[in-house]
């Protein structure tokens, strides 16, 4: 069965209301053994349509994730990607910028970390936080050395808004497809896995107080994100608000935009020309003649 993930998708503009938006789902799947067995449907398929990318060599696809914190990210990144060929993917985790990066504009540290023609780059966090955590904490602005005449107004949050979606249009025109996911997570939910990684000693090292503190920010973050889908979703470059109460669930809607996303593209492997044929025909004629 195909899940119709177009129901998640923000359109250009929307007006969105995240209370709307539901953080749970019916499950696409009847059990755990039909979850895993989906889900290996999924990445399957995922692996076929990620060698034909690198081997057609025309597009490049770009994957975002945003969320709060235990949102699930990392858990969607290593169960859906977990059949596809390393060496196509580049995975990249963006932290708080260093004083290095602090010197240089808003998108400059994820500039260098585009995927190249054939492979799939996927941020965990991006350029997004300049316009969700530096919007909650509008006092990082500061950090980033920007000329203080209308800081935080309205004004320059559109500014920024602008300036993403005109650099994601020209990575459009340039064959990078860019998906990003949102991943919709209950404030009870977030609190029952902060719960998990406090009484379990294993998940320990994924938990700091920083995460109660932007925690006490949740509404101002949830304003933050509705603004922010709207503003900056668009047909080349679409949100999907993804529930995420339900990991296995939110795990097989991504897959499934991933597959429908690079199917789209309709690649073919290359063709080889007549004097190519020759050539190869030539070379196992060799290699036939030799011994084993």
């Amino acid at each position: 069965m195909r899940i119709d993930t177009t129901r998640f998708a923000v359109s250009k503009n929307e007006r969105i209301r995240l209370e709307k938006h539901p953080t749970k789902v019916d499950a696409f799947y009847d059990s755990n053994d039909d979850y895993d067995r989906i889900l290996t449907q999924h990445v399957e398929r995922l692996r076929d349509l990620q060698q034909l990318l690198y081997a057609a060599n025309e597009y490049a696809v770009l994957v975002i994730f945003q969320g709060m914190d235990a949102a699930g990210k990392d858990g969607v990144i290593r169960h859906v990607m977990s059949g596809v060929n390393p060496q196509g993917v580049q995975v990249f985790s963006f932290k708080h910028p260093s004083a290095t990066e602090l010197e240089h504009d808003f998108l400059w540290r994820e500039t260098a970390c585009l995927p190249e023609r054939g492979r799939i780059g996927i941020f965990n966090r991006s350029y997004y936080e300049e316009v969700l955590i530096v919007r909650v904490h509008p006092d990082i602005l500061r950090a980033e050395g920007i000329p203080a005449d209308g800081h935080a107004d309205a004004k320059f949050w559109q500014k920024r808004y602008d300036s993403i979606v005109n650099f994601e249009r020209h990575l459009a025109r340039n064959g990078t497809r860019i998906i990003k996911i949102f991943l919709h997570v209950s404030k009870s939910e977030q609190k029952r896995r902060f719960l998990e990684r406090i009484d379990d000693p294993s998940k320990n090292w994924k938990f700091g107080t920083d995460d109660i503190r932007e925690r006490q920010k949740w509404s101002a973050y949830m304003q933050a994100y509705e603004v922010c889908l709207g503003a900056t979703s668009r047909r080349l470059a679409p949100w999907y608000v993804v529930p995420a109460d339900d990991k296995r669930n939110a795990r097989l809607i991504v897959s499934q935009v991933l597959i429908d996303t690079l199917s789209a593209l309709k690649l073919r492997y290359p063709v080889v020309d007549a004097a190519r044929r020759r050539e190869l025909l030539a070379i196992r004629r060799q290699l036939m003649k030799l011994e084993s």
